[in-house]
C-alpha cells in the first residue's frame, strides 16, 4: 500500500482563504517562552507557501519557467501588527486571505490567531520576481488562480 500523504500538513483551503494550524515550540520563543516577533514572519510564509501550493500553483514549477520565464515570488512590503504574545507549546492558526490581485501583485491578508483571539496580523504585498531579481507580471494562468481565491474572499 503507497504511503497516504499527512492531513492537513499544509494546512486547508477554507471558504475565503487558508488556515494554517502551527505548534509553538521552543526554538520559536525568547528565553522567556515567548514567541520572538520574528517568529510570526516564518508563521505566516509557510502559511502563504502552503496556500498557494494548495491552490495548484507550485513553487517549482514557477521557477522551472513553466509560466514563461522562471520565477519566485518575493515579499515587497510587510505591514504587521503584534497584540497578543504566543507562547511555548501554543497551537495557533495562520489565515491568509486575498485582499486584492492586481497586474503585478498580490496583496494578503494574514492572521495568527489562538483559539479565534488575533494574536499578529499583517498586510503583505508579493510580487513576482526573474532570477535577475526584476519585477514581472503575474501570469495570466497564476493571476487567474488568485482572483478565483480572491473571489471566494469577496473581495473581488
Amino acid at each position: 500500500m503507497p504511503p497516504q500523504p499527512w492531513p492537513d500538513l499544509a494546512g486547508r483551503l477554507v471558504p475565503g482563504g487558508h488556515v494554517l494550524p502551527v505548534r509553538i515550540y521552543f526554538e520559536d520563543t525568547d528565553f522567556s517562552g515567548v514567541v520572538y516577533h520574528g517568529s510570526y514572519i516564518r508563521f505566516m510564509e509557510r502559511g502563504r507557501s502552503d496556500f498557494v501550493r494548495l491552490l495548484g500553483v507550485a513553487h517549482t514549477a514557477l521557477d522551472a519557467g513553466d509560466h514563461g520565464e522562471p520565477l519566485v515570488f518575493a515579499v515587497h512590503r510587510i505591514d504587521i501588527g503584534y497584540f497578543k504574545p504566543a507562547r511555548i507549546d501554543d497551537l495557533v492558526e495562520v489565515t491568509t486571505l486575498v485582499k486584492a490581485v492586481t497586474g503585478a501583485r498580490l496583496i494578503l491578508i494574514q492572521t495568527v490567531a489562538r483559539d479565534g483571539e488575533r494574536l499578529t496580523e499583517a498586510e503583505v504585498t508579493i510580487v513576482l520576481v526573474n532570477r535577475e531579481g526584476r519585477a514581472r507580471r503575474i501570469p495570466d494562468s497564476v493571476r487567474d488562480t488568485l482572483h478565483a481565491a480572491a473571489v471566494a474572499t469577496g473581495v473581488a
